[in-house]
């Protein structure tokens, strides 16, 4: 299949930070504001997990971007996609999710709450189709879309990765 078939039969939308996606899980109990970590702070309650669909096309990135949940990634179909991640100290790390494992890629991949990170399909990708899985569940109230100028002075050393993944 292909990413325009994905699309329709997975009944994709566009997603804000980039790509195409849709939830397809959000827990039905939730977790009220005062049993959340401290950095959830008088934002209410969350789900107890969500999952999405996501796919990215050759040529689109998703920006760098920030959540205040851990974020699994899971690998389901076409090639591998370059997970950029910035921690909080400023470390940087690429994961590459896909099915190649002898070649260094894998299955799942998680990035932390409060790292900056984006991604993007490996050179010579046609499309890669992942899954999220956010828990607490993923909520826009915890979504931060990073600009180069502020995440710059992170990890000077990827200068080139964060102007060409932020989209301000």
């Amino acid at each position: 299949m292909t990413a325009p078939d994905y699309i329709k039969y997975l009944s994709l939308e566009p997603h804000p930070e980039g790509g195409y996606y849709k939830e397809t899980y959000r827990a039905a109990e939730s977790i009220p504001n005062r049993g959340l970590p401290a950095r959830f702070a008088e934002t209410g309650e969350r789900s107890l997990a969500t999952t999405i669909y996501f796919l990215l096309p050759a040529g689109e990135f998703s920006a760098f971007h920030r959540i205040k949940s851990d974020e699994g990634w899971h690998f389901y179909a076409g090639g591998p996609l370059y997970i950029h991640v910035i921690h909080p100290d400023g470390q940087y790390v690429c994961l590459l999710l896909g099915a190649a494992i002898s070649q260094g890629e894998t299955f799942q991949a998680v990035v932390p709450a409060g790292a900056w990170f984006a991604s993007e399909p490996a050179p010579g990708t046609e499309f890669a189709l992942v899954g999220c899985t956010v828990a607490p569940g993923f909520d826009f109230r915890d979504f931060e879309m990073a600009s180069a100028p502020t995440l710059l002075p992170f990890c000077p050393e990827q200068s080139e990765l964060i102007t060409r993944l932020c989209r301000q």
